[in-house]
């Protein structure tokens, strides 16, 4: 079974910045797709980036589009979301999601097409 494992988050100031890391395993890693969702209580789970199997794809969201870095060590089974430019809208739990998506060179932000998930990492983002 996938497990998936987010780290990182955090109270910060508006205007900082934070890297959260997803951290995989029981799969072949190289042949998974990862995205990065968040979700603030009573509102929709919200994807944000998504990235393919070899990092060659990414995608974002128009709310995160500049200020979002999602990429992956395939090395260490490491996925990341570095943020900048933080602002309260971004308060949420962000959680890590995984597909298994081998020599598919897109990806996407629909919560449906991701069977595993993390448990997710609290982001505050408060002055």
């Amino acid at each position: 079974q996938v497990q998936l494992v987010e780290s990182g988050g955090g109270l910060v100031q508006p205007g900082g910045s934070l890297r959260l890391s997803c951290a995989a395993s029981e799969l072949t890693f190289e042949y998974y797709a990862f995205a990065w969702f968040r979700q603030v209580p009573g509102k929709e789970r919200e994807g944000i980036a998504c990235i393919t199997d070899k990092g060659a794809f990414t995608l974002y969201s128009d709310s995160v589009k500049g200020r979002f870095t999602i990429s992956r060590d395939n090395a260490k089974n490491l996925v990341y979301l570095q943020m900048i430019g933080l602002t309260p809208e971004d308060t949420a739990v962000y959680y890590c999601a995984a597909d298994w998506a081998y020599g598919v060179g897109w990806c996407t932000n629909n919560a449906l097409k991701f069977p595993d998930w993390g448990q997710g990492t609290q982001v505050t983002v408060s002055s």
